[in-house]
């Protein structure tokens, strides 16, 4: 394919910072939004980015998008996902909530819940949740990375003294076969241990995380009770779900 200047250049920032949104590459070329949209289409359609609703990524097998851009991506999909998952969450309940932007948002949107008790590997949802006089809010301990998760050994023994109502999960990506990837295999392993001592596991997933590549086998759908995401997936993952008896909500 041969490539534009711009589109040569769209590519190179999209590698250098994980994700861009189209109105920085708008404004860093000056062109119209219209026009970023044709590019990236482009680009998507030779397989040399990933499309998606304000922006565009490179997807790693080996290494997720920094935080920082990450939290910025998808935010209106990832707030009604997480409007959405909240409620069917009932007031007094137990929770495991993970490590991850779009769990963030669910915190945010339990805030109107009563009685809640969360344990949490994920420092920046124990700060959102914690002011709440009525919850009782358990952060594990462990290996503080960078971007507010709680990982290792530590963690996942920590979450293995419990056995709660629900654990509300994020992923980093969904195979075509229906396992569930991630990047670190520390974080894994505590995600695991939150999936096997939950009695109801709701797993957030916007559209970007369906056929996303990550190298570290999390999990599989059959392990999933619910899975909440803002567009409806293609017809090969809709059958997936309904084969592992996955109850799909689509916020629209």
């Amino acid at each position: 394919m041969n490539l534009a200047p711009r589109q040569l250049s769209i590519l190179e920032l999209v590698r250098e910072r994980g994700y861009v949104s189209i109105e920085e590459l708008a404004q860093q070329f000056t062109v119209t939004p219209q026009t970023i949209r044709r590019d990236i289409n482009q680009l998507g359609e030779a397989g040399l980015l990933r499309r998606y609703h304000g922006g565009a990524a490179h997807d790693s097998s080996v290494q997720n998008t920094a935080y920082t851009q990450r939290a910025r991506q998808m935010r209106d999909e990832k707030r009604r996902i997480a409007d959405a998952m909240a409620t069917h969450i009932p007031d007094q309940a137990s929770l495991f909530i993970n490590i991850g932007t779009t769990t963030e948002a669910i915190a945010h949107a339990l805030l109107n819940h009563r009685g809640l008790k969360i344990i949490t590997n994920n420092l920046h949802v124990a700060s959102i949740l914690s002011p709440k006089e009525d919850f009782d809010v358990l952060i594990a301990g462990g290996n503080v990375r960078s971007d507010g998760g709680v990982v290792g050994q530590a963690t996942a023994d920590f979450i293995s003294q419990f056995k709660v109502d629900f654990a509300l999960i994020g992923i980093s990506g969904i195979d075509e076969d229906g396992t569930l990837l991630d990047f670190d295999y520390q974080e894994v392993r505590v995600s695991q241990a939150i999936i096997d001592n939950a009695r109801k596991v709701y797993l957030a997933a916007d559209s970007s995380k369906f056929g996303r590549n990550a190298m570290t086998r999390l999990g599989s759908l059959d392990q999933i009770d619910m899975l909440f995401t803002e567009s409806q997936p293609t017809e090969a993952f809709r059958e997936l779900l309904a084969r592992h008896e996955v109850r799909l909500e689509v916020t629209g």
